[in-house]
């Protein structure tokens, strides 16, 4: 993972892997930040994201929280798969909100990366935190 450039990582992830990422696009995700220690991804939740509750749907925090993950443990141009994940939600989000998720580092090995991703509302309110670990196959995005 020592050959991380912001240049690298921005191919990897927007031409690479958010091209052929559907889910990722129905999410209409936007990427607001890119750097070695971080990716920050926010979506709107729009109606169709909602349950029959009328709020959003617990697969929408936790398919952006599983974005991030992608993004960031790809963006050293090495490909990495998510092997265990798991979330804990703390508020409702709701339709026209923005949730925004924020990654970090917890522990980072040859083959395998440990995330912490934290998701919060346009008011800065915590609603989730995903952990995730990643496998690294070796592989590389050239």
């Amino acid at each position: 993972m020592d050959n991380w450039s912001k240049e690298k990582a921005i191919d990897i992830i927007t031409n690479q892997m958010l091209s052929n990422d559907g889910f990722s696009k129905w999410l209409d995700i936007h990427i607001d930040l890119i750097d070695e220690e971080s990716i920050e991804l926010s979506c709107l939740v729009t109606q169709t994201m909602t349950n029959g509750f009328q709020i959003a749907h617990g697969g929408i925090a936790f398919s952006l929280c599983d974005s991030a993950l992608a993004f960031h443990s790809n963006s050293w141009g090495y490909k990495a798969v998510t092997i265990e994940s798991s979330i804990n939600f703390f508020a409702p989000v709701y339709k026209n909100d923005t949730i925004f998720a924020k990654t970090s580092i917890l522990k980072l090995g040859k083959s395998l990366g440990h995330f912490l991703i934290s998701t919060s509302n346009q008011n800065g309110k915590k609603v989730a935190v995903m952990k995730g670990m990643v496998f690294y196959s070796g592989e590389s995005w050239n």
